[in-house]
């Protein structure tokens, strides 16, 4: 099994995009769960949701709290949010910045063992969808990351939840930030 934890803000489509994960995987014949952990939140407040991905029934519904991957949607998080809180060794984390990745694996003290990819999501959103929601482009980056499931899977699940020319723009976000991640550490 290969668990992911989305970390972002109200607002920012963690929830969907770990929702539209799970369908890809689905997709192609995998079993896999998709949920959110929700408080009080509002607009721009943090929030996770999850995400397990298995060849095997999960029998599993509970929070992930020792995740294979951590997925963090705006890097302000790390500021007041512990997101590497449990990741396993040699576990992988993508995080949306405009910053190398050597100098979020210094600020953030990013142990060697773990794969760190970022991507600039924000400028590719903006860029393409003219808004500062990341979660499409972040899928891409999730796909490169793991392999869990194909590049056009994705595409396509997204091109069916963002109908007509939203989802043709969303689709060019998940193959940008796909092509732009890059990875460091760990075995990348």
């Amino acid at each position: 099994m290969f668990e992911v934890r989305w970390h972002g803000r109200g607002g920012q489509g963690a929830v969907t995009a770990a929702e539209l994960s799970v369908y890809a995987a689905i997709e192609e014949g995998k079993y896999a769960q998709a949920f959110p952990s929700f408080g009080p939140e509002r607009r721009g407040a943090p929030v996770v949701a999850f995400s397990r991905f298995s060849d095997k029934p999960i029998l599993i519904r509970s929070d992930i709290y020792n995740p294979d991957m951590i997925i963090v949607l705006d890097p302000t998080l790390f500021k007041n949010v512990n997101v590497m809180e449990g990741l396993k060794a040699n576990g992988i984390a993508v995080v949306n910045t405009s910053k190398p990745a050597e100098d979020i694996i210094k600020r953030y003290n990013f142990p060697g063992n773990i794969k760190l990819g970022v991507v600039n999501a924000t400028r590719i959103a903006m860029d393409i969808l003219r808004m500062p929601i990341v979660n499409t482009a972040m899928l891409g980056s999730f796909v490169k990351a793991t392999g869990i499931v194909k590049l056009e899977t994705i595409i396509n699940v997204v091109k069916r939840r963002f109908r007509g020319a939203a989802g043709e723009k969303n689709a060019e976000a998940v193959r940008r930030a796909y092509n732009e991640t890059v990875f460091v550490g760990g075995d990348g």
